[in-house]
């Protein structure tokens, strides 16, 4: 990878036929969606996520419109929708979005620039695991803070390279795995430069937990060790903006 020397900003340097290749697994029906007692914890954040959103914003959700980009088949859009957002989603897969569109949702297929929004026309616009699939996401954010209106949020999901996982793990962190389709790795401080180059201000940063090994590295009984020790660090990881999960609160100026 590729490091910025001015904000750590880490870029891969994986083929383009790599980078394709790697996508085409999110074009099935049920694009990203989890599924059994992943799907459960899933509506959980989903919860916490959009109360969070709602206390930052100072108004209840049926006062506002949300829009998922990279929805995918819609899951989190029905946590929103059952919250009383107005929602819209925007998805490249086409089977995705025919499930969400199946579920009575309102999902354009495409990417955010193909949708046009009116500018301004959006108080919260959401950004979960999204921004680390684009080598450059500086024409995306800056598509978002068009359609936001003043002081709206946008909310991004992704990984912390300023992490205590990523010091411990280093190159054997998941998130850096190829597999995932990930090419850009973000920290508070290169979040907050993307944020300046596009109209934003980083307003907050909230992180959480820790991981020593990945359980296909190491023995079951080592791994379950390093789950006793990551247990004791997640809440001063979260306290530190040291846990590998990030949550960015960008406003728009």
């Amino acid at each position: 990878m590729l490091r910025c020397s001015h904000c750590g900003q880490l870029v891969s340097q994986c083929t383009e036929a790599d980078y394709i290749e790697r996508h085409k697994q999110f074009d099935t029906e049920a694009g990203t969606a989890p599924a059994g007692t992943a799907a459960e914890r899933s509506v959980r954040q989903h919860s916490k996520r959009l109360k969070r959103i709602e206390t930052f914003c100072g108004k209840p959700a049926r006062e506002m419109r949300l829009l998922d980009v990279g929805c995918s088949s819609g899951d989190f859009l029905q946590s929103a929708k059952r919250r009383g957002f107005s929602v819209t989603g925007v998805e490249p897969a086409a089977k995705p979005v025919e499930t969400a569109r199946a579920q009575g949702l309102d999902v354009r297929q495409g990417f955010l620039h193909d949708a046009a929004f009116p500018a301004g026309f959006f108080d919260v616009a959401t950004l979960f695991e999204v921004v680390e699939h684009l080598r450059d996401p500086v024409a995306l954010l800056a598509e978002c803070h068009r359609i936001l209106k003043k002081d709206g949020l946008l909310v991004i999901g992704t990984g912390n390279t300023n992490s205590w996982s990523v010091g411990l793990m280093k190159e054997k962190w998941d998130y850096f795995e190829l597999h995932h389709g990930h090419v850009s790795f973000f920290n508070p401080g290169s979040m907050r430069e993307l944020a300046r180059r596009t109209g934003f201000t980083l307003s907050a940063v909230e992180t959480k937990r820790v991981s020593l090994y990945q359980e296909k590295h190491v023995s079951k009984l080592r791994f379950r060790l390093s789950k006793i020790i990551t247990d004791s660090l997640n809440e001063p990881a979260k306290l530190l903006n040291k846990g590998h999960a990030g949550l960015f609160f960008l406003r728009k100026k």
